[in-house]
């Protein structure tokens, strides 16, 4: 591919112009890692102010580790009946949240593994008590797969599920599960797991109640650049008809390698140095995300896994959002040592303005909160 092929394709994305997925390949195979980090820059800026980028105060909590999924890449689930497994009890609960709101935090994203025991109402109660204990406080819970296995415990359809826990509460779906959607890369790494599709589907049907969402994208499972297109082009579809739809998709994509060491994934010597994702290679995957999802509008940097330094470089890559505080994080974290789990409010600001920006900080539909 020449050097002129590359500039028209470029151009074309400037131009507002949608990437087939051939010309999305060969833009990620082909393009100079410096060119692609202009034309995303461009973008994000044409998107969202250029001046300004964004951060979240919240906690992440992962309410049980019981699991019946069994992930080759999660370090993090037990199965049922294991010494180590457990279900957080209000109380611990209720600690967490107070710790978040001592700093002004907005939101839980509270996610955990697939249980195989707890129905409906075990879910519908907690979200009763969390919007009665805690009213300031943003409710986003439960990803699609989550959502999947509670509808085989119920034996309920996704608008039946999703319904419910909306009206005990819910307000947003978190983006966790995806991974990568095409099924060559599914099948391989997390054949129990809901499918790509069933994924899309139950965003799908969350956009429709009203419900906030965001995508995500692991990459680092020994995939091609055509399986992340392809990840890619399924969640821009899904976005496509979403927005024209109900007028309400997703509200930010989010990326990050494979953290891999402590998996059963890692422990397979066939995959030694397949797995994971350089730095250059986790800033080339953003800034073709950014270039190919057009119709997505904010873009966050992966501090957890990269670092804050290497998050800063991202936000002249595409993301114009630094990501959230955490507090904490057990899911990533426990598959390497080398992931971070908690950032102070002030680091995240120091390295926004060091990048050039100024900050502001959101909630979790990307309104700014008043100081």
């Amino acid at each position: 591919m020449d050097e002129l092929e590359i500039r028209c394709i470029l151009e074309k994305c400037r131009g507002g112009v949608e990437l087939s997925d051939e010309e999305g390949i060969l833009l990620y195979e082909n393009a100079p890692l410096s060119s692609l980090a202009e034309t995303a820059h461009f973008l994000r800026c044409q998107k969202t102010d250029p001046k300004i980028v964004t951060y979240l105060v919240d906690r992440n909590i992962n309410y049980t580790n019981v699991c019946v999924t069994a992930c080759k890449f999660c370090a993090f689930y037990r199965p049922p009946g294991h010494t180590e497994s457990y279900i957080l009890t209000r109380e611990a609960l209720s600690l967490k949240i107070e710790e978040l709101l001592e700093i002004g935090g907005t939101r839980i994203l509270m996610q955990g593994g697939h249980h195989p025991d707890l129905g409906l109402s075990w879910y519908t109660d907690l979200l009763n008590w969390l919007r009665e204990s805690f009213p300031s406080i943003t409710l986003d819970c439960f990803s699609p797969s989550e959502i999947d296995n509670l509808c085989d415990v119920e034996g309920r359809d996704a608008r039946y599920i999703l319904s419910a826990l909306q009206e005990a509460g819910l307000q947003g779906l978190p983006g966790g599960g995806g991974e990568n959607l095409d099924p060559e890369v599914r099948e391989r790494v997390s054949p129990k797991k809901t499918t790509g599709e069933r994924w899309l589907e139950i965003m799908g049907i969350a956009h429709e109640i009203g419900l906030h969402t965001t995508a995500s994208m692991v990459i680092g499972f020994g995939e091609s650049c055509r399986n992340r297109i392809r990840h890619l082009s399924m969640l821009r579809k899904r976005q496509r008809e979403s927005m024209r739809d109900f007028g309400n998709g997703f509200l930010a994509f989010i990326s990050w390698p494979l953290q891999y060491e402590f998996t059963a994934l890692g422990r397979q010597s066939q995959n030694e140095g397949l797995l994971g994702a350089s730095v250059s290679g986790y800033l080339r995957n953003l800034a073709m995300s950014r270039i190919f999802l057009d119709n997505f509008d904010h873009f966050q940097a992966s501090w957890p896994t990269m670092g804050f330094d290497i998050a800063q470089v991202a936000l002249n890559f595409g993301a114009d959002d630094f990501g959230s505080t955490m507090m904490e994080e057990n899911v990533v974290s426990q598959a390497s040592e080398t992931t971070e789990c908690q950032a102070r409010i002030k680091d995240i600001q120091a390295h926004i303005q060091g990048a050039g920006f100024s900050f502001q900080q959101r909630n979790s539909t990307y309104r700014i909160v008043e100081s």
